[in-house]
């Protein structure tokens, strides 16, 4: 997508995390918090490096980070063809789902004690 698709009002306030193989950028996710809770939004892997775990090691080290921070909840809008993909790191699906572009999302999320 074009960079103006992809921009949010709110990207100055966010945290944006990447990761970089060799130098290339192959993965990249932005994190919003409000209140003590994070939603991670702007998750994308290169097509080309798709499949090949380098998600997963950005996803994991960002829920560890956010753990350590004391945050009590992480969530997302996840296109539903995905869905199982948060599951392996025990985000929950719920019933709040919406269609956006013509594609299908649920609301996962997941709840820290801390």
């Amino acid at each position: 997508m074009s960079l103006e698709y992809v921009k949010l009002p709110n990207d100055e306030s966010a945290r944006h995390f990447g990761l970089f193989v060799n130098g290339e950028i192959l993965s990249i996710i932005s994190l919003f918090k409000e209140n003590n809770e994070i939603q991670f939004r702007k998750f994308a892997t290169l097509i080309e490096f798709q499949g090949l775990g380098y998600g997963t090691i950005l996803l994991k080290n960002i829920i560890d980070l956010i753990k350590k921070e004391g945050i009590t909840k992480l969530w997302c809008n996840a296109r539903i063809e995905k869905s199982k993909f948060y599951e392996k790191f025990n985000l929950k699906l719920t019933s709040e789902k919406f269609k956006k572009d013509g594609i299908d999302y649920v609301v996962m999320g997941q709840q820290f004690n801390n």
